[in-house]
């Protein structure tokens, strides 16, 4: 599929605008897509989303003190700050403005959860059954049929696995008393 903007270069990048309710699929070579993206950016970017949300909210509410001399103890970004650049510092700015960004998430995305997206015809598939690891007796007696069978291959396993499991238990016996 070739690009419709420029009709030369194969399509990698597919958009769905929307506008006035209805729907359009672009699809774009890199080089379209990136003129696009640019043009995109400057009619709407996120930051002007976010700013004009938390401008409402600053317009509908009065000014809290308090929330003005909010600082983030790791990079040091205020909440003031982060309203005029609406991107956040660092990873723990979201804990120290949690109680603000519950709310503007809630107004941006209409939750404040994200559950991500699955295909719909996904089948759902049950989980493979675990197998249960068979107690050491219960070795012990099949390993005794097996030599009794003479299936010696079969009896070899069974012995492999006896020590495989006596080395566990001596293992997690040892790691209990260093712990203790």
């Amino acid at each position: 599929m070739l690009c419709d903007v420029c009709n030369k270069n194969p399509a990698t990048v597919h958009l769905t605008e929307i506008i006035d309710n209805q729907m359009n699929e672009l699809h774009l070579c890199e080089e379209c897509a990136r003129q696009k993206s640019s043009q995109m950016e400057q009619q709407f970017g996120l930051n002007d989303l976010l700013a004009g949300l938390m401008e409402f909210e600053k317009q509908t509410k009065e000014k809290d003190p308090l929330l003005e001399a909010l600082k983030c103890p790791a990079c040091g970004l205020t909440y003031t700050d982060f309203r005029k650049i609406g991107r956040l510092g660092c990873g723990d700015c979201y804990t120290t403005f949690k109680k603000y960004l519950g709310p503007l998430l809630k107004k941006i995305h209409g939750s404040c959860m994200h559950f991500g997206k699955s295909p719909i015809n996904l089948e759902k598939k049950p989980l493979p059954k675990k197998k249960s690891t068979p107690n050491m007796d219960e070795l012990r007696e099949k390993l005794a049929k097996a030599v009794q069978d003479e299936a010696f291959e079969e009896a070899a396993r069974l012995r492999d696995q006896i020590k495989e499991l006596e080395k566990k238990e001596q293992q997690n016996g040892t790691d209990k008393d260093k712990q203790a």
